[in-house]
């Protein structure tokens, strides 16, 4: 048979292939073909070991990733620590010595403040390092240097709202301050130690994943997650929407629907407490105001419920030692790794256990040997709007007081990987920048950030926050705390406090002195009656010391009742976690740090036990199919417990939500509005007090509906949607299978987070489990002689997935148990839970 032809000569279209010919071809070509394959296969390896080093959108650079001399192999760690292990850091004065107990928490004890935050800088970094450098890049607008496009307008919008600003001017409070300066500069100096001493093969994997290097670390970044904490409790909106419901519907539907104190209340300070100080001249409401309220309308043309907190304190005359009692769980976001680090600190002056933030000094929530402390959101109106009038399209002056003022520019520069820098220039006025001004689209992301309006927002004060933290660790009594809350600016919070003789609460912050629903809408940035007065003073927040009750405690609901002088909101938490809460400790005696983290797991709804029997009046059984029936059982004999295996909770909760979007959807989500709806509470006032109201009529349908008619239609719907997707009434419709619950890693690597796994709880229930938020940090404190902490956060101490250390809590905080906290008196206490010793000396 003849020979094949070869690929190279079966491209030569229209020649007679003979093997004689082919012969020919092939010996002419074979030298330069070599050659040629020579070069293309240099230029291919070129290629290719380019592509292995070059990151390819959220593709990691696979060669660097995969070398097993420097890639993510070097990140797996052993359960198995060193005993012993001593490095020398520059800039140490003395000593340190570091102890690690069996969950690789340390105890660092220090000869003087320097070396203490200097050592916490180090270690939190060790741990943490890609957590603290992602954190405050985020805070300062610059994800996209590392991650690209796809996150420019979080960036832009972080620049534009003043970040970076707000940033720098509580770096000139810290610095004011010689406590809080050395703290920073000593803590960042043990993080640039850290630093420093990597290699590219133990960079923390997600540098890796992201092909960058960690950069020094500067003092900035410490303000900057500060203003980040901010912003997740403090830097929310709807005055844009509000405003909308009022060009809607006018002062009296508005009032009626979004009023200043809720149908339920239950506050913070106990009703009928008595204020001991003169208040302040309350300021008047604006002209313009007053005529807003009268026609219902602007001259010119949001916040959901969800990221809160509980905590109480209980008096000894209520618990079994004779001693106060305190429990926190602070309810924000779930990731891998927590927010929150903890470390135990010890030098001169203080021995502090409790929980940091990574990228700060001090514990934020613990105790002491003599007193222990927590917080709470206040959700205090901090944040406004306001309409501005410009001279000219320059906007160079706007018209304030009667006259103009110069506005300024503010430069950003933002890099974005693998396109050219964006520069943007912001306006600055004296109430703070224009977000968005008419010429800049605001992305979708942000789109209730009102355009050609400038934003007050009271974190872009300046403050030294940090100060109130230097303090609470190393306070002795209540005084102590008294003074260390003198110094706190925002985001506002409910401080809670326990020693061995004083419980206390104090919603705590800087308040600005304002007029009745004062940024309830949008402001006249023309008129200074609009503008923030003086602050409501330090010592005239409201606070209760040693009540009769037994008890303090905080949900996030209204601060005080209405007898408070001062405006602090128009809104508030609802009142059911604090109503369970305040029913559970008037009930209790003998109480124990037991029954404290019992009622912190706790999962009844006060939501349910105040509508349910409503909604059950309005069924009429006769008129369900068979499903719908078994649901009716099923809901009628539930205990009101969001237990994971609830039945009851799924149909419930499912109900609520249907009604609730049935009652409200035809007048409020109208196309071309941004409304904000009214609250949970206005809603069950409707439902319970208001049962012919006009807004349960659905006005896209030709018939009018009685309540009655969207119960059940919310009810029937419910049950078959279920249905539909699980099936008869069973196992299926446990709560903890319908909405399981998974904790990601923070920049939601897959393989990096949990898992999904079935969880009780919800929003308005103490066990607060809600989407990717929940009981951050439990912890249990009980004063006496001997002081003891018990704690639990979901995850682990490591920021490593590579590391035992990551995970290694999360069980126990699944089940709602507590690890009791290792709380040394000196590096040498003879404690079997130590299990390592870290020793950093100076050179």
């Amino acid at each position: 048979m003849p020979a094949q032809p070869t690929k190279l000569t079966a491209t030569y279209a229209g020649i007679i292939e003979t093997p004689q010919l082919l012969n020919f071809i092939n010996a002419s070509v074979n030298p330069y073909m070599k050659i040629l394959r020579a070069v293309f296969s240099l230029a291919l390896l070129a290629v290719l070991i380019w592509a292995l080093q070059t990151k390819f959108g959220p593709v990691p650079p696979i060669g660097k990733f995969v070398n097993p001399a420097t890639g993510f192999w070097q990140n797996a760690e052993s359960k198995n620590i060193k005993k012993e292990e001593s490095l020398k850091l520059t800039g140490l004065y003395d000593k340190v010595v570091i102890r690690y107990d069996e969950n690789r928490v340390p105890h660092i004890f220090a000869e003087n403040d320097h070396d203490l935050y200097m050592a916490q800088g180090y270690v939190t970094a060790a741990d943490r390092l890609w957590q603290m450098d992602i954190q405050t890049r985020n805070a300062a607008g610059r994800l996209a240097e590392v991650i690209g496009p796809s996150v420019l307008e979080v960036d832009r919008y972080n620049r534009r709202t003043g970040m970076v600003y707000g940033a720098e001017e509580a770096l000139k409070g810290i610095m004011k301050d010689p406590r809080t300066k050395l703290a920073v500069e000593a803590y960042s100096a043990g993080v640039n130690q850290f630093i420093n001493n990597l290699t590219i093969r133990n960079y923390p994997i997600e540098f890796k994943l992201l092909d960058y290097k960690p950069e020094t670390w500067k003092t900035l970044n410490t303000a900057l997650l500060l203003k980040l904490m901010s912003q997740t409790l403090a830097g929310g909106s709807d005055d844009m929407e509000m405003t909308a419901v009022l060009n809607k519907f006018g002062a009296a539907v508005t009032r009626d629907l979004f009023p200043d104190h809720n149908y339920q209340e239950d506050p913070i300070i106990p009703s009928g407490t008595k204020w001991n100080f003169t208040a302040l001249k309350i300021p008047q409401p604006s002209s313009g105001f007053k005529r807003m309220m009268q026609t219902g309308k602007m001259r010119p043309k949001a916040k959901t419920e969800g990221i809160g907190s509980n905590n109480w304190a209980v008096a000894g005359s209520k618990t079994a030692t004779g001693y106060p009692l305190l429990a926190n769980d602070p309810h924000l976001n779930l990731t891998f790794p927590s927010i929150w680090y903890q470390v135990q600190l010890h030098a001169p002056g203080v021995n502090v256990q409790g929980v940091s933030l990574p990228g700060s000094p001090f514990v934020i929530i613990g105790y002491n040997a003599q007193t222990s402390w927590g917080f709470t959101n206040v959700d205090a109106d901090v944040l406004d709007w306001y309409q501005l009038k410009f001279k000219d399209n320059a906007k160079t002056e706007y018209w304030y007081k009667n006259q103009w003022h110069k506005t300024t520019r503010r430069t950003e520069v933002i890099k974005v990987r693998g396109q050219n820098d964006i520069t943007e220039q912001v306006i600055y006025t004296h109430f703070g920048p224009v977000v968005y001004d008419e010429g800049t689209k605001a992305p979708t992301i942000v789109n209730k950030v009102p355009a050609g309006m400038a934003m007050k927002w009271i974190a872009h004060k300046q403050s030294n926050d940090l100060l109130t933290f230097y303090l609470l660790n190393r306070g002795k009594n209540y005084d102590d705390y008294r003074k260390a809350l003198s110094t706190y600016s925002a985001p506002a919070q409910n401080f809670i406090f326990a020693s061995n003789t004083d419980i206390a609460i104090t919603p705590n912050g800087e308040f600005p002195l304002k007029y009745p629903e004062q940024g309830k809408f949008i402001l006249d940035g023309t008129d200074p009656g609009d503008d923030w007065h003086e602050r409501i003073p330090a010592n005239q927040n409201p606070t209760v010391k040693n009540p009769a009750r037994g008890f303090v405690s905080s949900a996030n609901q209204s601060s005080t009742d209405k007898t408070y002088p001062y405006y602090l909101n128009w809104q508030f938490g609802g009142y059911q976690r604090c109503k369970r809460i305040n029913d559970r400790l008037t009930a209790m005696s003998n109480v124990t740090v037991d029954s404290m983290r019992l009622l912190q797991t706790d999962n009844y709804s006060i939501t349910a036990h105040d509508v349910l029997p409503t909604l059950l009046s309005y069924l009429d059984s006769t008129k369900l199919d068979g499903t719908q029936k078994l649901a009716l059982k099923s809901v009628s004999v539930w205990n009101l417990q969001y237990g994971a295996k609830s039945v009851g909770a799924t149909i419930f909760n499912n109900w609520w939500n249907r009604l609730y979007d049935l009652i409200w959807q035809d007048e409020f989500d109208t196309p071309g509005d941004a409304l904000r709806r009214p609250s949970r509470d206005r809603t069950i006032k409707l439902l319970l007090t208001q049962p012919n109201a006009k807004w349960f009529d659905d006005t896209r349908t030709p018939t009018v509906e009685s309540c009655a008619d969207l119960v059940s239609r919310a009810f029937n719907v419910t049950v078959d949607e279920l249905a539909k997707k699980y099936g008869i009434p069973g196992e299926r419709w446990e709560w903890g299978t319908v909405r399981p619950v998974a904790i990601n890693h923070m920049a939601k690597l897959p393989g990096f987070g949990s898992g999904m796994f079935a969880s009780g709880g919800n929003s308005g229930i103490i066990n607060a489990m809600s989407g990717e938020a929940g009981p951050s940090w439990r912890m249990v404190v009980q004063m006496g002689p001997e002081v003891k902490g018990y704690g639990v956060y979901p995850g682990g101490q490591s920021g490593n997935p590579g590391s035992f250390y990551y995970t290694n809590l999360l069980q126990t905080w699944k089940d709602g148990k507590l690890n009791e906290l290792l709380f040394l008196k000196s590096p040498t206490d003879k404690a079997g839970r130590v299990k390592s010793t870290l020793i950093l000396n100076n050179r």
